[in-house]
């Protein structure tokens, strides 16, 4: 496909709507210059953008906005998520009362993980990770069980970026070991992060498979020394058992 092919103007379109969100209401010149694109390039993909909904253009002052029809679709990925909360809140709080350490729900976007919710230990010290937050998927249990089901190509466009980021001495930095851990998450339906993008931190997670497809994953984090006191086997056994419970949910 060409570089002036459909694939380079949806990207353009999108860093249009970044641009738009970011300003809040924008004139055809000053989103020319945010984007880096003519000023006939930016015309034209405004004028599809308006035409499907996604951009608003007010005719009296030539300044353009977000669309109505991009929060209908935001609406629905948010009702989505909220479907997926609701199914995985009562296995994230057995699991809290299980082992008393925090328990997290997370999606993987590309290359990160983000944290959609949590049920916080009652511990004094205990692990807290914001919803919302992102964390580079190779250096966490999460993203690991999550990348362990995802495409090959999604995964070997990570590993083309390789040695990825040390985020702690102990993250996975090489394709090669990356890819065997993988294997071995799939082969037992688990994934470990110990220490991988927290010193002192160890996390066990499991994904949530529906279909054979990970739609997101369960976790449970807490302090190394507290974690190590337990069989870590036996936790990632209990995650992945809460995480098929929730797939039941699901489907």
């Amino acid at each position: 496909m060409s570089e002036a092919g459909p694939v380079q103007a949806v990207a353009r379109s999108l860093r249009l709507l970044n641009a738009i969100a970011a300003e809040g209401e924008v004139g055809v010149i000053e989103l020319a210059e945010a984007t880096g694109l003519s000023a006939g390039t930016t015309h034209r993909l405004l004028a599809t953008l308006v035409a499907g909904g996604y951009v608003a253009h007010d005719a009296q002052t030539r300044r353009y906005r977000l669309g109505i029809q991009l929060f209908t679709v935001a609406a629905a990925g948010e009702r989505q998520l909220e479907r997926l909360r609701r199914a995985a809140a009562p296995a994230l709080e057995r699991l809290r009362d299980a082992f008393d350490e925090t328990t997290n729900l997370v999606v993987l976007d590309r290359t990160s993980i983000v944290y959609v919710d949590q049920v916080e230990s009652t511990r004094p010290v205990r692990l807290f990770s914001r919803v919302g937050n992102r964390v580079p998927a190779h250096a966490s249990g999460a993203g690991k069980a999550l990348l362990a089901h995802a495409a090959a190509e999604d995964v070997e466009a990570l590993l083309a970026g390789a040695p990825l980021q040390a985020v702690t001495e102990h993250t996975i930095t090489a394709a090669d070991a990356l890819r065997a851990e993988l294997v071995r998450v799939r082969e037992r339906g688990w994934a470990l992060d110990e220490e991988e993008f927290d010193e002192g931190v160890v996390c066990a997670a499991a994904p949530v498979l529906v279909g054979g497809r990970a739609l997101s994953a369960l976790s449970v984090s807490g302090p190394s020394e507290r974690m190590r006191r337990r069989s870590l086997d036996a936790v990632g056994a209990r995650v992945a058992q809460a995480a098929g419970e929730v797939a039941a949910a699901l489907a």
